[in-house]
């Protein structure tokens, strides 16, 4: 069939292949649009149809034949089938005859070698029957020269034979169901009692008549035979040993006493360094150097000591006549404690720490520290008094460090100074940390790390925040001061994480969790960030003659468009030239971008504040306050590369923030641009570029254009009511934020001054700081603001006179010096005012916090802040 139908094909369509019809994706359409390719084939149907069913015919036929052919084998298959199960029967039958010959095989071995193993067992029996009586025989004997050489004293041979007696009877514990063997056994445990018994009256004999020289030797060999008797021979030994060396010292340092006072302290130790003076003269001969019976000593003094103490101290707290404990006292005996131990430290780091001799301390004494804190654990109760000492020490550097100058006057500024008082806080840190982790790693530990954390946040606001707070002319702190302050904040920000760390590996781990210093690192964080937009500060000041040019020039009355406005030159400049002398200083690259994007956003949202000053506006006006706009635009691009290398190509990443910054000037200025007439093009105008639904901002565009009059107003807001209620219009926002806050002056183009429109881009940006998420533009005027909401409460301005972001200020007249606020009178109080002050209204530091958090978002530019220097974007 296939021959026939490559034929057939052949025949209708040459290009066709020959065995298409054996094909495994065999399709029959296009099989037959293959063969039917033309019209012309179409005379060939018949021929193909007669080929087709011969076809058919030859695979019915081979298909018979095939089933014909598989039945047959099929029934072969089960004839060997059949022939392979029969074979198997017969396999099986054979396995169960090997099977029941091997069984036969081994009950006739059994019996042939029955007689063999009664001999063995007799033989194994018979051995151990003599090796039971030479044993006996060697017992019975070395316990009688046991006993006789126990009557002279012989304790060296005494020794060996008590070890041999004790091995011997060990093998004898499974027959003292015999009598004789009972009382062999009594008789053996008699001896050893008698021996225990005597060597300990020669030890007291001996001690008791100060012959231990003469008779060193002697009480050597004795320690020999208490080894051979165990350790609970040698445990009470050392027991009388430690208690009769002791005994003086519990009898002349007792509690109650005046020799067992704190006063006394060092006596005990002076006391105790003369007996192992003793031990190591005319002792350590005498005992075995592996008993450690020094160590014992020191150990059985040690919780002798720590008991006395803990009854002392107790009734020093509950002193009758009123008076507080003497906390110097308590420190230097607890330091005199602690250089104690230290010292037995040193003498025994050879060795592990070893149990105590007494069991109910035992527990206590297999502490890996060995010595530390055996003696000064009987002060952590009350090391609380030392932590409120530290407190009260912690509270008088405050004011300290307040009064003292940022720098000194006769060294050169560095960039990257920090303030002394800083390093200084941080190194008394580290000092009484190290104190606190060897009194105690629990509770006190942890309360002293919230003293530290007290007074970070007590230096972050009485001391670097006062010195932001500083007022000079009304420009804030120079800006070698601020950088100053920038510096310490990040030094404080980094040093607090790492406290954190030293604090959490030395702390108990169930008290791990607690500590934490996230909040005082997030407040100077703040602190950092304040001062940045003092910087900016710096540079807004510098660049107000510039918009006061802006704002006097009449932009309605403007014919053409030229060349970029005057103000313009004189802004970049100001611009450029403060901004340089400050990136100088700003040593680490997350700072100087930081105020880069600060400048940024402060002279975008001056301009659009400046824009309700300069009305009304022609649309030539908006023309060329777009073209200005963008002059500013590539200016403020080269902020970052100032003082780079020529031809340094600025950061893409910054360019795009300038570009994202300044756009938002185009919407507004673009429509401005158009005419009134036709009202439907300003309307259209609008929609498209402001994009909102809010009547009252398309009111702001009309009075921004000079359109005053009632009627006209009147009949553009209709027309644009009618346009916004189209379907086309309902996906606009309500209201656009930028027209929004748009503050419109109530006087002419003069009116107001820097503060006014200062107070209007703060508005822009302050609900930033609310919302939940992060605007770039709302940086520069919201930070101070927000810092400073706290110390605001208090009655004075915002931090260092910063117009620009107190909108409570947008009336006072231009360039005002703030009046004296009354926070710095009462942040130059001394000693316990400025904790009430600090306690009193909590709300600065809470501020500093949110706001060093919101620095540390990973949102744009400010993902890094802070966190080191090689933090780039």
């Amino acid at each position: 069939m296939a021959l026939m139908g490559g034929h057939t094909l052949a025949q209708t369509n040459g290009s066709a292949p020959s065995n298409l019809l054996d094909a495994a994706d065999y399709d029959p359409i296009d099989h037959l649009n293959t063969i039917f390719a033309h019209p012309s084939s179409l005379s060939s149907v018949s021929s193909v149809s007669t080929a087709l069913r011969e076809r058919q015919r030859d695979l019915d036929k081979d298909i018979t034949s095939l089933v014909s052919v598989q039945t047959a084998s099929d029934a072969d298959s089960i004839r060997r089938i059949q022939a392979a199960k029969d074979e198997l029967a017969d396999l099986f039958a054979k396995i169960d005859g090997v099977r029941r010959r091997a069984l036969q095989t081994e009950r006739t071995i059994t019996e042939m070698t029955a007689d063999i193993k009664r001999l063995d067992g007799t033989k194994k029996n018979l051995t151990l029957s003599m090796t039971a009586l030479k044993r006996l025989q060697m017992l019975t004997t070395a316990y009688e020269q046991l006993r006789g050489l126990s009557r002279s004293r012989q304790y060296r041979e005494c020794a060996h034979l008590l070890q041999a007696v004790i091995q011997l009877m060990a093998h004898f514990k499974s027959y003292r169901s015999i009598d004789q063997i009972a009382a062999l056994s009594k008789n053996v445990a008699d001896v050893q009692r008698e021996l225990l018994e005597q060597v300990c009256e020669d030890f007291e004999t001996t001690f008791a008549k100060g012959e231990v020289a003469m008779k060193k030797g002697m009480l050597s060999e004795a320690c020999l035979v208490v080894d051979a008797l165990g350790d609970t021979a040698r445990s009470r030994l050392i027991t009388w040993y430690c208690n009769t060396q002791l005994r003086e010292y519990r009898q002349v340092f007792r509690g109650n006493d005046e020799a067992g006072s704190l006063d006394n302290i060092a006596r005990r130790y002076s006391w105790f360094n003369r007996t192992l003076k003793t031990y190591d003269a005319e002792h350590a001969i005498v005992f075995p150097t592996y008993w450690h019976v020094n160590e014992m000593l020191a150990n059985a003094f040690c919780e002798g000591t720590r008991e006395d103490y803990k009854g002392i101290l107790q009734r020093s707290m509950r002193r009758t006549d009123g008076q507080p404990p003497d906390v110097n006292l308590l420190l230097s005996c607890l330091q005199e404690t602690l250089d104690f131990e230290h010292s037995l430290e040193r003498r025994f780091a050879s060795g592990e720490s070893r149990s105590s001799f007494d069991t109910t301390a035992s527990s206590r004494d297999e502490r890996s520290h060995g010595f530390s804190q055996a003696i000064s654990e009987a002060f952590e109760p009350y090391l609380s008094i030392w932590v409120e000492s530290q407190d009260r020490q912690l509270a008088t550097l405050m004011p300290q460090y307040r009064n003292q100058s940022l720098r000194n006057p006769d060294e050169e500024f560095q960039a990257q100074s920090v303030i002394p008082s800083s390093t200084e806080l941080f190194h008394t840190y580290r000092i009484t940390l190290a104190q606190c982790a060897k009194l105690s790693t629990g509770n006190r530990l942890l309360q002293l790390s919230k003293t530290f954390a007290k007074y970070l946040d007590a230096y972050s606001q009485q001391v670097l925040l006062y010195f932001l707070n500083e007022r000079s002319g009304g420009r804030g702190p120079s800006v070698e001061d601020t950088v100053l302050i920038l510096n310490t904040a990040d030094y404080c920000y980094q040093t607090c994480n790492q406290l954190e760390e030293k604090v959490r590996a030395r702390i108990d781990e169930d008290l791990k969790s607690s500590v934490d210093f996230q909040s005082q690192a997030d407040s100077f964080i703040g602190i950092a960030s304040a001062a940045v937009r003092v910087l900016v500060r710096k540079v807004e000041l510098d660049c107000e003659p510039s918009w006061r040019e802006m704002r006097n020039t009449s932009w309605s009355k403007m014919e053409s468009v030229g060349d970029q406005s005057s103000y313009i030159s004189e802004l970049l400049r100001h611009v450029k030239d403060q901004g340089s002398e400050i990136l100088k200083l700003l040593h680490k690259q997350q700072y100087a971008r930081a105020f880069c994007d600060n400048v940024v956003d402060a002279m975008t949202n001056t301009y659009v504040a400046s824009l309700g000053h300069c009305r009304p506006i022609s649309e030539t006006g908006a023309e060329q306050m777009l073209l200005d706009s963008y002059v500013l635009k590539k200016g403020f691009t080269e902020l970052m590369t100032l003082n780079a290398e020529p031809g340094t190509a600025p950061n893409p990443a910054f360019v795009k923030r300038v570009n994202q910054s300044m756009a938002k000037l185009d919407p507004l200025l673009k429509t401005l641009q158009v005419r009134s007439s036709p009202p439907e093009g300003l309307v259209q105008a609008y929609l498209i570029h402001i994009r909102d639904r809010s009547e009252p901002n398309f009111r702001k565009i009309l009075e921004l254009k000079g359109i005053t009059r009632k009627q006209d107003q009147a009949n553009l807001v209709e027309l644009f009511n009618a346009h916004k209620a189209s379907p086309t219009n309902e996906t606009l926002q309500p209201t656009n934020p930028l027209v929004a806050t748009l503050q419109l002056s109530a006087s002419g183009p003069t009116s107001g001054g820097l503060s006014a429109m200062s107070a209007s881009a703060a508005s822009h940006s302050t609900p930033a700081l609310t919302g939940g998420r992060f605007d770039p533009s709302t940086l520069g005027s919201a930070i101070m603001s927000a810092a400073r909401d706290g110390v605001d409460r208090f009655g004075s301005p915002a931090l260092g006179g910063v117009a620009s972001i107190a909108a409570s200020r947008a009336t006072s007249p231009p360039l005002s010096p703030p009046p004296p606020p009354p926070t710095m009178q009462t942040m130059s109080g001394l000693g316990t005012s400025e904790a009430k002050d600090a306690q009193a209204h909590p709300s600065i530091n809470e501020n500093l916090r949110n706001i060093g958090k919101f620095f540390k978002r990973d949102v744009g530019s400010f993902g890094r802040f802070g966190r080191g220097d090689d933090a780039k974007q």
